[in-house]
């Protein structure tokens, strides 16, 4: 990983160096007839950066998820084997001509008529509290079609992603259906284990996990139908249907614990898992009106229905009796609906834009382990905001105030919360000049507690430990302060930035002793504070054949709770390198994830690697590559509660060669997805159980 880093800073430190006599722009040029419009391929603007892809960069894509990684964009991981989108370690919300989409939906997208990707690291109210925005601007050509397939799938293992969908466009209407199925069947998997629990009167038994193998399933498939109709500049009307099934995700572990206090090995078998279907609907009206005002309104429902489980299971190697027999097992049949609206009013160098939105869960838990115990929850949110933009010759200013109402109520106990929180937020923008630019953010936003987190019922997880909700958290607050530089020079671009971050009462577990058993609840914390410092470059080595980016970050944190008071700072980030030529791309990934602190525990997330070597041949695209050609994949985590510390490392043996084809169709010219710049929030809560 260093010396990852260290390439990134050698080619960083070079090409600042020859930046003092080269031109000053790297540009793309696109032909109108006898004129030439030529633009740069990064700009900068008030709110986000605008990547145009170049030529080489779409014929080498046969897909939006393809195009995405080709164009290497600095603080953005695309993982297209594993189909995933990341930022600095934090989830991206994506969206497709400003309505928010799923990777499938993504994945979709003929690389023809994707015009431009706006990046966006500040999102304002409207976009409710999300992370990242990564927004695709498709065109809206005329009639056409499209057909297109892909399947990757593994040579050693039960592992593979395959992909179709059909759009047919008739006038201002279009048709598309299609479907996605990923496996991951039986992949070998072991984990290291290692835990010391301290009894209150302060003698301790630590118990090593010494691995006996077991293995990891998500298998999983989605399926979609959606109509939009598009009559531009007038109106937008966008319907669709989806349906998701998880058909297996769990994950099984069988070791030998060994105890410090000399007692005899025990064989344990612990697992846990789950299974279910969400189907969904979404429906989207966007009407303009003159003076450039626009109301937009959305609403989505969802469904789940499924289970989960925990399996714990201990004995003695030569013994038929069960030490510790302990099976969770909760079905859910959950809802979910939401419903927005905007209005929006543009002007000539400012916009205002407000909105209101509801969503309603309903949800129906039945513990299977406690004799069919039912349980009822309702959580309802109500959220209200106005946002005002303004610019004045090379500053631009955003600021806003949203409010949101939670209450969340327990049917069975009679047991709830409900809280008003405020939403403040505010952005000033400085333009040094068209390659540089400055921007200073304030955002912050509220997590209502999940259906886990405030579930009284009682949930075992060994022979030791216990979980249960508590009924009485309250929506906690998130405060974050940005600064961002974002540079473009002749061949390399990029940023550097600081984020401080503060959540004075986040919702985090608590352990306490009951007698002989170790309780897991959760408590409005102390707060989470951290800052971090990253520069994320983008690097033409070789000018349309080398490309290097990558991301370095440092964060140093702090969580306080009842009895503790922690600290951790590391480093972390990615390195991408990719050579493309005479339709040939080589491109190589990797990952190193950060180590989070939050409550009295730090994780990651998967340190991972990846290289792949693709060819363009006409409408076909051929590949092969490997997950993990190197390193060794470590998803884990650390406890510091001074009842039960633990360290726990989950190894998977994805070491996974892999052969890809893609077939991409088209007649006609392509029409754009609808454009929805609204999504009401109709995510369907769903039970996860507890585990070690």
């Amino acid at each position: 990983m260093k010396q990852s880093f260290s390439f990134i800073i050698a080619l960083l430190c070079a090409v600042c160096a020859q930046a003092q006599t080269e031109t000053p722009d790297t540009i793309s040029a696109q032909e109108l007839g006898e004129i030439v419009v030529e633009a740069p391929k990064v700009i900068r603007k008030t709110d986000m950066d605008v990547y145009h892809p170049s030529k080489s960069a779409v014929d080498n894509s046969k897909d939006g998820m393809q195009l995405l990684r080709n164009l290497m964009i600095p603080t953005l991981t695309v993982n297209d084997a594993l189909g995933s989108i990341t930022a600095a370690g934090q989830s991206v919300q994506v969206r497709i001509n400003g309505r928010v989409a799923s990777i499938e939906q993504v994945k979709a997208l003929l690389p023809e008529t994707i015009k431009r990707i706006e990046w966006i690291d500040n999102p304002g109210l409207r976009y409710n509290g999300a992370n990242y925005v990564l927004n695709v601007i498709v065109a809206n050509p005329t009639l056409g079609g499209s057909l297109m397939l892909s399947a990757r799938p593994a040579l050693n293992t039960r592992f593979g992603k395959y992909f179709t969908d059909i759009k047919l466009n008739s006038g201002k209407s279009q048709w598309s259906v299609g479907g996605t199925y990923k496996m991951t069947d039986d992949i070998k998997a072991h984990r290291d284990y290692k835990e010391t629990f301290t009894y209150p009167d302060g003698h301790s038994l630590t118990r090593t996990e010494v691995p006996l193998g077991g293995s990891v399933d998500d298998n999983r498939a989605s399926a979609w139908l959606t109509y939009s109709y598009i009559k531009p500049d007038t109106t937008v009307f966008y319907v669709s249907l989806q349906g998701y099934r998880n058909i297996s995700a769990q994950e099984n572990y069988k070791g030998l614990l060994k105890l410090s206090d000399a007692g005899s090995d025990i064989l344990l078998d612990n697992g846990n898992g789950s299974q279910g279907t969400t189907p969904s609907f979404s429906a989207y009206l966007e009407q303009h009106f003159p003076r450039r005002q626009t109301l937009v309104v959305d609403f989505s429902a969802s469904m789940y229905s499924g289970h989960s489980y925990s399996d714990y299971v201990e004995r003695y190697p030569d013994a038929t009796d069960l030490l510790n027999d302990i099976h969770t097992y909760v079905k859910d049949r959950n809802q979910a609906y939401g419903l927005e609206a905007n209005y929006i009013k543009n002007w000539r160098s400012s916009k205002f834009t407000a909105g209101a939105s509801y969503t309603a869960n309903r949800n129906r838990s039945t513990y299977e382990n406690l004799g069919g115990d039912v349980f009822h929850q309702s959580q309802d949110k109500a959220y209200f905001f106005a946002e005002y933009f303004r610019m004045v010759n090379k500053f631009s200013f955003t600021a806003g105030l949203g409010a949101q109402y939670t209450k969340f109520h327990f049917r069975e106990s009679n047991q709830g919360n409900h809280s008003w929180n405020l939403r403040p937020q505010a952005t000033v923008t400085y333009a040094i000049n068209s390659n540089h630019r400055l921007r200073l953010g304030f955002t912050s936003w509220q997590t209502a507690p999940s259906l886990s987190e405030t579930n009284i019922a009682p949930q075992p997880i060994d022979g030791f430990q216990w979980q249960t909700g508590n009924p009485n958290l309250k929506t906690s607050n998130s405060y974050m302060l940005n600064f961002r530089y974002g540079f473009s020079l002749p061949r390399i671009n990029g940023t550097f930035g600081i984020r401080a971050f503060s959540s004075p009462d986040a919702i985090a577990p608590r352990l306490y002793w009951k007698g002989n058993h170790l309780i897991t609840t959760f408590e409005n914390s102390d707060g989470l504070q951290n800052i971090v410092f990253s520069i994320s470059p983008q690097v033409e080595v070789i000018p349309g054949w080398l490309t290097a980016a990558g991301r370095i970050e440092y964060r140093a944190e702090r969580m306080k709770g009842t009895g503790y008071r922690l600290y951790n700072h590391n480093w972390s980030g990615n390195a991408q390198v990719m050579l493309a030529h005479y339709g040939f791309i080589l491109s190589a990934q990797y990952t190193k994830s950060e180590r989070s602190l939050f409550g009295e525990r730090i994780s990651w997330h998967e340190d991972i690697s990846i290289i792949d070597l693709s060819y363009n041949w006409g409408k076909w695209q051929f590949g092969a590559g490997m997950i993990m050609p190197f390193g060794k994949y470590d998803q884990g985590s650390k406890s510091l509660n001074p009842y039960n510390t633990n360290v726990k490392h989950m190894r998977v043996d994805l070491r996974v060669p892999y052969l890809s084809v893609s077939y991409n169709l088209q007649w006609g010219r392509q029409k754009r997805g609808a454009n929805k710049l609204i999504n009401a929030d109709a995510s369907v809560d769903k039970s996860t159980v507890g585990g070690r």
